[in-house]
């Protein structure tokens, strides 16, 4: 199951270089308008053709949001092109339109962001790595902490970039953009994962210290995760029955920070068991 695991990785890592993520307004720039029809939604390609024969609209893309909805994507709009996208609509379909959302990013803003979202992740790994670090130092005549660090990054890196590699390829097939939200769920998948290791980390230790050694350290490890696995599964699952109940009943605007937490939060629960763990084994084994 390990070998699987950095197989998927290594996948995933492929997928976002090969075909890259499609970044959403918060990280490139450009307006969302989110509108809903009172008598109902137009036909997408009338819509299209209304916005687009009347007045040019950089990057212009429309998806359904519901019976009624309608979220438009576009370059960044000003204020005087923003109403007037209102009033054509209204005017062309006559037909009532309540506006639900209107956010305008410019792209200097957008690159800021996306330069402070990346550095958020390192910093929170870096974090990890020192906390872990210094949590588990009882244990450095068994096995450096510094490892025990080293075995839960390679857990999270392998519970994020899976999500990043499913999402490279509902972007690239399915238009389906990321935004500040996916940072959101990054940050919430490391917290998240990294307490179900250290979970099974700390029953390490404490076995470690009232047993000791006798039946080998691969031993205790197997013993601390079956006497962690059943609270790891009833926390996950607990968890992603509600995750699930969002992703479908919660609205399209939360859907894929649904998605993405889904994916997380069960890698999450696995890398803990067949990734993290074996790791702490295989070191314990060059040591001695």
């Amino acid at each position: 199951m390990f070998f699987v695991s950095i197989g998927l990785t290594l996948i995933a890592i492929v997928c976002v270089f090969i075909f890259g993520l499609k970044f959403g307004v918060d990280f490139k720039g450009g307006s969302v308008i989110e509108l809903e029809f009172k008598d109902g939604r137009p036909e997408m390609a009338q819509i299209q053709k209304v916005l687009t024969d009347q007045f040019p609209i950089k990057d212009l893309n429309l998806s359904s949001l519901g019976d009624k909805g309608l979220i438009i994507r576009s370059g960044e709009l000003s204020e005087e092109n923003h109403q007037l996208i209102l009033r054509r609509l209204e005017t062309n379909f006559e037909n009532q339109i309540e506006e639900k959302k209107f956010d305008s990013v410019g792209p200097v803003v957008g690159n800021e962001l996306k330069r402070k979202s990346i550095t958020a992740i390192i910093l929170v790994l870096i974090g990890i790595l020192s906390y872990i670090a210094f949590v588990f130092r009882k244990l450095s005549k068994v096995l450096s902490p510094w490892s025990m660090g080293v075995a839960a990054i390679v857990a999270l890196v392998h519970d994020l970039f899976i999500p990043f590699g499913v999402f490279a390829l509902l972007g690239y097939y399915y238009g389906v953009e990321i935004g500040g939200v996916f940072v959101a769920a990054a940050l919430t998948i490391l917290g998240f994962s990294v307490s179900d290791t250290v979970v099974v980390f700390d029953r390490v230790r404490e076995n470690v210290l009232k047993e000791g050694l006798k039946d080998g350290f691969p031993a205790i490890v197997h013993k601390s995760v079956m006497q962690t696995l059943v609270r790891s599964l009833n926390t996950t699952f607990t968890t992603l029955l509600s995750l699930v109940a969002i992703y479908f009943f919660g609205g399209e605007s939360i859907r894929y920070f649904a998605l993405a937490l889904i994916i997380g939060i069960f890698l999450g629960a696995y890398s803990s068991i067949f990734i993290a763990s074996p790791l702490l084994v295989w070191w314990s084994k060059l040591k001695t």
